[in-house]
């Protein structure tokens, strides 16, 4: 018999279940965390363990072992940016780079997590509301584990990321309409057809799968914790993933106290609910019709938006946003300095990250990490528009050396 080593605790009025299919408190209606009797736990824990998110299997929600689906993700590379930090004056820069999943995301994440929770609870099929790299993650983890899988998302997404979630044999419904639209229809068929909805019915389980973004950081800096963190925010689940990583990491004692961190998050102007609040000082207002080239962020009403203050005044951040030419701009800044290509959300966290830094937020010696989530070869519609167009040449070797500089 298996002891169960969670339960699930309402976020706001803190009353407990034990683990199951649910995921909104009944008595206060809040969402439902995680929470965990973690045994003792050491560095030596995790050394000589498969270079996978897996590895801290003791911190996340799947009690047994033999319910795991994975393809591989996590252990992604911590990248000491030197060339990009000398462009932005910073000393101790990192780059989180997240596009190098299996999936091309970190959505691998969340969605390995709850799809291996749906197998041990039971569940005959999964799915997810998408704006896209979330549809390719649960599709993949999907097909590993043998489930149907059922896809909403808005159409106007970008065709590598329906292809993907397509190969991986999804049932790919588009919505004439936006992400809120799309969530809402897949809670209603989820509800009433007992499918698992990753980032909805499953929520509880599927957001920590993001919060290894912080055991990894840490881990990867040997166990000590950066001065600030820059996250590029749409639902806002994955930051407040994050900030839940790192406290638990010094519950369990690996790492010192996390309150010095600074927690900072970035979103598209277009699609900015939780940016608009933090410098309105009010509260979130949701963007009726998302407008941005980062379409991976165009959550117009963030699940987790009102947490993700909480997260930011806690921890002493600052929210900003970049409009598309900046984000652009950072795209090409990033893939020019480091070699990196990300899609959009990660071209905001670099354009805010810059900003940060000219704003004085941000010191030449803090050590600084800068959240990368996704590949650009998923959206390579959106930077086409101002790279040079290649020049067919002849194949005659005078003319092709006199444009060899």
């Amino acid at each position: 018999m298996i002891l169960a080593r969670t339960k699930l605790q309402c976020r706001e009025c803190k009353k407990e279940y034990e683990s199951s299919f649910r995921y909104v408190c009944d008595e206060c209606f809040g969402p439902l965390d995680v929470k965990y009797d973690f045994p003792q736990i050491s560095a030596q824990t995790f050394a000589g363990r498969e270079k996978t998110y897996w590895r801290y299997f003791e911190m996340l929600p799947i009690e047994d072992k033999t319910n795991i689906i994975s393809i591989g993700a996590g252990m992604t590379p911590l990248v000491r940016a030197e060339n990009l930090g000398k462009e932005l004056g910073l000393d101790k820069l990192y780059i989180k780079n997240d596009s190098v999943n299996p999936t091309f995301s970190f959505k691998d994440r969340p969605a390995g997590v709850a799809v291996s929770k749906a197998r041990e609870l039971g569940l005959s099929a999964v799915g997810c509301a998408s704006t896209g790299n979330l549809a390719s993650a649960t599709a993949a983890h999907a097909a590993r584990g043998g489930f149907p899988c059922h896809v909403f998302a808005p159409g106007d997404l970008e065709m590598a990321k329906i292809t993907q979630a397509l190969s991986y044999g999804a049932n790919y419904i588009a919505i004439n309409g936006t992400y809120d639209d799309a969530n809402r229809i897949a809670a209603q068929v989820g509800d009433s057809r007992g499918i698992g909805i990753v980032n909805i019915n499953l929520r509880s389980h599927y957001v920590e799968g993001s919060k290894t973004l912080a055991y990894e950081v840490a881990e990867q800096l040997d166990w000590q914790i950066p001065d600030h963190l820059v996250v590029p925010v749409g639902s806002g689940a994955m930051l407040n993933a994050i900030c839940k990583g790192f406290e638990e990491l010094e519950q369990i004692g690996l790492t010192s106290d996390v309150s010095g961190m600074h927690m900072n998050a970035a979103q598209p102007r277009g699609c900015a609910p939780v940016v608009d609040a933090f410098q309105n000082n009010s509260k979130v207002i949701p963007v009726e019709h998302p407008d941005t080239v980062a379409k991976s962020l165009a959550i117009g009403d963030p699940g987790d938006g009102r947490y993700v203050l909480k997260r930011l005044a806690q921890y002493n951040g600052y929210a900003d946003m970049a409009n598309d030419s900046e984000i652009l701009d950072a795209i090409l800044l990033l893939a020019r300095t480091e070699g990196i290509f990300t899609e959009p959300a990660g071209g905001v966290s670099v354009s805010v990250l810059k900003k940060l830094v000219e704003q004085g937020k941000i010191a030449r010696d803090d050590t600084v990490v800068c959240y990368i989530t996704g590949n650009g070869l998923k959206a390579t519609e959106s930077i086409m528009s101002v790279l040079p167009k290649p020049e067919i040449m002849q194949a005659d070797i005078g003319k092709i050396s006199a444009v060899v500089k």
